[in-house]
């Protein structure tokens, strides 16, 4: 069967039930528990279920959108606000609610302390919802960095290149706009050498680039911009026939090039200096389990000198150990797609624990990984983990 047979749920039709669990178990039990004791009539006690009715057909209507991603992005973000403040602070109160019950019986005790705890963390986490999708998502780091590498020509020491990822741009809309503006003004305010866009340019559709043709053909640096595809760069995320999706993938290629681009889709280029050179090489989306398996390391260095400095753009991190480190000997491997997980508290995400490259310089011997935490995000929501583009400085020694 083609995978047009197969077709696609959308992110929220994906998970469903879990999202309906999570928005009628809360208030269940919050009712069950404080309002229902309560000496008032029980029209008012109805009153209780309303936000859970709002949030359960809101949901069903979210669950019908045709692509994994919403359409209309404006809905999208007022349905992750509401989720946030009139499900998951319900959510937060009852997990400590529990816990606390249980504690008091264990040590046959009246008080649950539980309660406080849960709505505080009820508040912090009203407060985390409606940061997250304002500020937090849309302010960005410029970070710094000097790579130094003995096998480096003479020529390039001191090469100055941008990094930058996952720019998403679908999911700047409005107001949101302004950010990916003072992104590339910044981007172009370095006066750089190279810039490396290491994929998801798109959460969806090529047609979210047009909005943005402007910024992002304004991107300049003496040796031009050259890019990789990431996973959402394909089709993967796109309902429709063969047809149309190897469309859509084509038009994805034509418009990078028409921003003049250098797309570099399972091959390399040469930058020459002086009387040096260094290959960047790129490969295409190299993932695992369900992300887009197209990179092909072979073909793409194919005809690098042995010995040759070389820069490996691959939009997934989890290549650099299972593909590229035993396929090839670039020195510098640059990577985005984690987002860095978004979501930190105290220096912790949920890929911290899974001791995986997700986030800055990683090194096996004299090579390095550098994973960006992007711009943007099919989910227009970040808390603790902010946006960043990259500046490195490549040394000779």
């Amino acid at each position: 069967m083609g995978r047009a047979g197969v077709g696609i749920k959308n992110m929220i039709a994906k998970n469903l039930l879990l999202y309906l669990i999570l928005i009628i178990i809360p208030d269940l039990y919050i009712f069950k528990q404080y309002i229902r004791p309560k000496k008032i009539s029980v029209s008012k006690k109805l009153l209780w279920f309303i936000p859970m009715l709002v949030m359960i057909v809101f949901t069903l209507y979210m669950a019908t959108s045709r692509h994994f991603a919403p359409d209309n992005y404006t809905v999208f973000t007022v349905y992750l606000a509401m989720f946030g403040l009139l499900v998951c602070t319900k959510l937060a109160f009852m997990v400590f609610s529990v816990i606390g019950r249980g504690v008091a019986r264990l040590f046959h005790s009246h008080n649950n302390w539980g309660n406080l705890v849960g709505l505080i963390m009820a508040f912090f986490t009203a407060y985390a919802s409606i940061y997250g999708l304002t500020a937090g998502f849309n302010k960005f780091d410029v970070n710094r960095l000097e790579l130094t590498f003995k096998d480096l020509p003479a020529a390039f020491d001191g090469y100055r290149f941008v990094l930058f990822s996952d720019a998403h741009v679908g999911s700047f809309t409005g107001s949101r706009a302004s950010m990916l503006r003072e992104a590339y003004d910044s981007i172009n305010a370095q006066q750089a050498d190279a810039i490396f866009f290491v994929g998801d340019l798109q959460n969806v559709k090529p047609e979210e680039i047009e909005p943005h043709r402007h910024l992002l053909n304004s991107l300049q640096s003496r040796d031009g911009v050259f890019s990789v595809l990431g996973n959402h760069d394909y089709s993967d995320y796109f309902n429709g026939t063969d047809e149309e999706k190897a469309a859509i993938e084509a038009e994805m290629v034509e418009k990078q090039r028409q921003l003049g681009w250098r797309l570099l889709n399972n091959e390399h280029a040469i930058v020459r200096h002086g009387g040096d050179s260094i290959f960047i090489a790129g490969m295409e989306n190299d993932g695992e389990g369900r992300f887009v398996q197209k990179g092909d390391l072979k073909k793409t260095v194919e005809g690098i000198p042995d010995g040759a400095f070389t820069i490996m753009l691959e939009h997934d991190p989890s290549s650099w150990q299972r593909t590229i480190l035993p396929g090839c000997k670039a020195q510098l491997t640059l990577s985005g797609h984690t987002h860095g997980g978004q979501v930190g508290l105290l220096g912790l995400t949920a890929y911290s624990l899974t001791n995986t490259e997700h986030d800055g310089l990683y090194a096996e011997g004299d090579r390095l990984l550098f994973v960006s935490r992007g711009l943007g995000g099919l989910l227009p929501f970040r808390y603790g983990v902010t946006a960043e583009i990259v500046v490195i400085t490549l040394k000779k020694g």
